[in-house]
């Protein structure tokens, strides 16, 4: 079975993330695509593994085997609890609402450390751009004003929430460099700060719930081993 089969016949969550479900979109924005598929149990009795990770079919398309997902999910990895969170979901089985259902067994106060170290690694590409061209690239930094309100809100609050509401305007008017770097850049900081505060008061656990999605993995993967016996799916013909 061949990676991009895998994509086609065993996705079980499909969404549009990037600007499209930030609501920060344009008319040259591209639609990003997100997918979770879950390969047949017995394809993991071979020496040859089903892949983590899958590019395509379509274009600007990246998929996740289930497993891999929910590591990076517990790790509080800020793209992938962000696709968790889409309001633009293209497909969803059972196994995959069952997924979505397990949303908030992911959140925990790990988020602070995943979404600042991400976002500190962004600030730099930007100050690197700005020493280098005099400007940083506007939709990069956009794009990290974004998840750094999505943070604080979520820490503030224990729900994430990716869509940029009220302050839609005010990140467009970033996007087209209508700010200047330093205001850009004291936002930045004051978010930063506002982060740490909330960090303090948080209702988020300290840890993931693991136990809960581990038994998630576990039924899947016996019911995936029961449909498809020992030998894995039939190739299609």
């Amino acid at each position: 079975m061949d990676d991009l089969t895998l994509v086609r016949d065993h996705t079980v969550y499909r969404c549009v993330m990037g600007s499209r479900a930030f609501g920060l979109a344009t008319e040259a924005s591209d639609t990003d695509l997100r997918g979770v598929y879950l390969a047949p149990t017995p394809l993991f009795w071979r020496f040859d593994k089903p892949p983590t990770h899958v590019e395509g079919p379509r274009d600007e398309e990246f998929s996740w085997e289930l497993e891999r997902f929910c590591e990076l999910a517990l790790r509080a990895n800020p793209n992938i609890l962000e696709c968790l969170h889409s309001p633009l979901v293209e497909e969803v089985t059972p196994v995959g609402e069952e997924l979505l259902s397990l949303r908030g067994a992911f959140l925990s106060r790990r988020a602070h450390t995943s979404f600042s170290r991400y976002a500190e690694s962004q600030r730099g590409k930007l100050l690197a751009d700005v020493r280098v061209h005099g400007a940083p690239r506007w939709k990069h930094a956009m794009h990290l004003l974004r998840l750094l309100l999505s943070c604080r809100d979520l820490l503030r609050t224990g729900r994430l929430t990716i869509d940029a509401g009220p302050r839609r305007d005010r990140l467009l008017a970033v996007r087209r460099g209508e700010l200047t770097w330093d205001e850009v850049d004291a936002w930045m900081a004051r978010l930063t700060e506002e982060t740490a505060s909330a960090l303090a008061g948080t209702p988020l656990p300290g840890e993931p719930d693991e136990a809960r999605v581990a038994d998630f993995l576990l039924r899947t993967r016996r019911a995936s081993a029961a449909r498809y016996g020992t030998d894995g799916p039939a190739p299609r013909r």
